[in-house]
């Protein structure tokens, strides 16, 4: 059984436990494995700015960390809710670029989880104007978005 199969079944094995009906498919993306879950108990994973498919993906990282290693990436997804939302982090890190270009003043995003960081920093990355860097010596930490001198 591929590492993928172990973790969509470890993922639907969780949510069976929860007594919740959703169910876990995965998909490769240029990023990593995405896994998935759909269905109507969605709510249980995206309440309180999805906290629970945080805690989630914490438990799989943490369950599947040396088979992973430090390359690979996994990201649990519910009803679409991460993708969403990454979308919007992109928008906004986009946003905040183009505003620190054109006043001139690096602008704060944060405080962001390690995740949500990642994100906003590839996002800046496709802007040749812009640069961004984590401060912070916390889990979350705040990402400093300014432009290129």
């Amino acid at each position: 059984m591929s590492l993928t199969a172990q973790i969509t079944a470890f993922v639907q094995t969780v949510v069976d436990a929860m007594g919740v009906s959703l169910t876990a498919t995965a998909e490769e993306t240029p990023d990593g494995t995405r896994i998935n879950l759909e269905g109507e108990d969605g709510g249980v994973f995206v309440r309180n700015s999805g906290e629970g498919l945080q805690a989630l993906q914490h438990i799989v990282a943490t369950t599947f960390r040396r088979q992973l290693g430090e390359d690979s990436r996994i990201v649990i997804d519910c009803n679409s809710f991460r993708r969403d939302k990454d979308a919007e982090l992109k928008q906004m890190a986009k946003f905040i670029a183009e505003k620190a270009k054109s006043s001139g003043m690096p602008q704060e995003m944060g405080p962001l989880n390690p995740y949500e960081r990642r994100i906003v920093h590839l996002a800046v990355a496709e802007d040749p104007g812009a640069t961004s860097e984590s401060i912070g010596d916390a889990f979350m930490k705040t990402v400093i978005i300014s432009s290129k001198r």
